[in-house]
């Protein structure tokens, strides 16, 4: 049975990742480096596609979405009962083969005219090896398909290097790249480049979120003059205040045209702009920037408080858009912000030159503190890393391994730091688990009191 979930707001969203130690490793190191939005992860890694389902089920609790490391185990996590969350992988492709084709070259592992590659297209390595000027006569493909198997991939790659017509293999599952290599095959893994994985982690947060989908859901912006600009009915100011206002109607119906939505005039004091999700992402930068704040400063001269409202219902978006729009008034400054259909607001400057908000809660200074001891005592050691068990941890605090563990669990809560898979040993007895400090997260702190402070001065 499907649980039922809030959709949660894009900041509070956990990704859980599945797959081999490798993948888990590049898909940390890339989420590192949102700072913007930071991302919480779980991981599981999934000893082969075989594993796939089982690790989710065992994460999916903890977990809004789950992201796969390939199409391969996620249709094979797909093909068992439904999961509790929704989920996606990190698509094949892209620059990963010419990687591959180039690390294979400067190593001398394959010779790149004569290869046998799993997964991708004909027709992208058509394009591929005709880019690089490359014959393609001996490289033989076969593509993946829903029903195929880790059998299949690694029987293809056997038969065509045992048969001479091939000098190795590029493979997309490591599984299969393991038992080539123990087969006496050369071979390279072809790894998603640092951007896919970066966009794969934001559309497994849309997804989430429910923003993936919701192109068609109605966006409702409510663009309110702020009280300060409210005139006397009895004062002079009347006729400016109609001017003003008719200028403002103006300054959104030029701008309203790139979102192809439609402006009305909800009161004295306010308009209405209605839109879809979709065209109001296109007018937006993908919501890097907040709709007409920029335009209208620099046409009128004045601050306005704007609110974006997004719903299955029109009622439901205009509801939310008057949420946001209040909390613009209750937090003045060049921002616009944005509520969903169940909440969680985010702060959309008005130039993509400023970084949004976050508006999620605040870090606790004592955590901040504790995370940079750790990382001060752990590069004094020239460990640089900041992959920590509990038992590195007492050693480096000087306190007992349950003091550790609780200190590790606090800062994962606090998301400083994220549970990584055990690892694998030969000895009986239970792997330590292991889990990676986020010394970015003390600098983003830093820039946020600095800010702070000098809007204080």
């Amino acid at each position: 049975m499907t649980r039922q979930r809030n959709a949660p707001a894009l900041e509070d969203v956990t990704v859980g990742v599945v797959g081999a130690d490798a993948f888990l490793h590049r898909v940390a190191e890339a989420a590192r480096t949102e700072v913007r939005a930071p991302y919480r992860l779980v991981t599981a890694s999934d000893a082969g596609a075989r594993g796939a389902y089982g690790q989710a089920l065992r994460i999916a609790k903890d977990v809004d979405v789950l992201l796969y490391s390939g199409p391969l185990p996620y249709d094979v996590a797909m093909a068992g009962e439904s999961l509790p969350v929704p989920a996606t992988f990190v698509p094949l492709g892209g620059v990963a083969l010419p990687t591959a084709l180039l690390r294979g070259a400067l190593t001398n592992t394959i010779e790149t005219t004569r290869i046998s590659i799993d997964s991708v297209s004909t027709r992208e390595v058509q394009e591929i090896y005709a880019e690089l000027d490359l014959a393609m006569d001996s490289v033989h493909v076969i593509e993946y398909r829903e029903s195929i198997s880790l059998e299949e991939f690694f029987d293809f790659h056997v038969e065509h290097y045992r048969s001479g017509r091939t000098t190795g293999a590029i493979t997309t599952v490591p599984e299969v790249a393991e038992r080539l290599t123990d087969a006496g095959i050369p071979n390279l893994t072809m790894a998603p480049a640092p951007l896919t994985l970066r966009n794969s982690l934001h559309t497994a947060r849309l997804l989430a979120s429910g923003a993936k989908m919701d192109d068609s859901r109605i966006a409702i912006v409510i663009v309110r003059l702020p009280a300060s600009a409210l005139p006397n009915r009895t004062s002079s100011s009347n006729y400016w205040f109609q001017e003003l206002k008719l200028s403002l109607h103006r300054t959104l119906l030029h701008e309203a045209r790139r979102m192809d939505a439609a402006v009305l005039q909800r009161d004295e004091q306010s308009f209405l702009v209605i839109t879809t999700m979709g065209s109001l992402r296109t007018g937006t930068d993908d919501l890097r920037r907040a709709p007409f704040l920029a335009r209208i400063s620099a046409d009128l001269g004045i601050e306005t408080e704007v609110g974006i409202g997004l719903g299955s219902t029109a009622l439901q978006a205009e509801e939310n858009a008057q949420d946001a729009v209040n909390l613009s008034a209750e937090r003045p400054g060049d921002r616009a912000y944005l509520i969903g259909g169940h909440g969680g607001p985010l702060s959309l400057p008005a130039s993509p030159t400023h970084s949004p908000a976050a508006l999620g809660p605040q870090i606790p200074p004592q955590h901040i503190e504790t995370l940079h001891h750790i990382i001060e005592a752990l590069g004094a050691d020239g460990d640089h890393n900041y992959v920590v068990d509990a038992e590195r941890v007492a050693n480096v605090q000087g306190v007992t391994l349950r003091t550790a563990r609780r200190t590790l669990r606090t800062l994962v809560d606090a998301g400083l730091a994220w549970p990584m898979p055990p690892v694998r040993q030969q000895r009986a007895g239970r792997p330590a688990v292991r889990y990676q400090l986020l010394d970015e997260r003390i600098r983003t702190a830093d820039r946020v009191d600095r800010n702070s402070e000098s809007g204080l001065a």
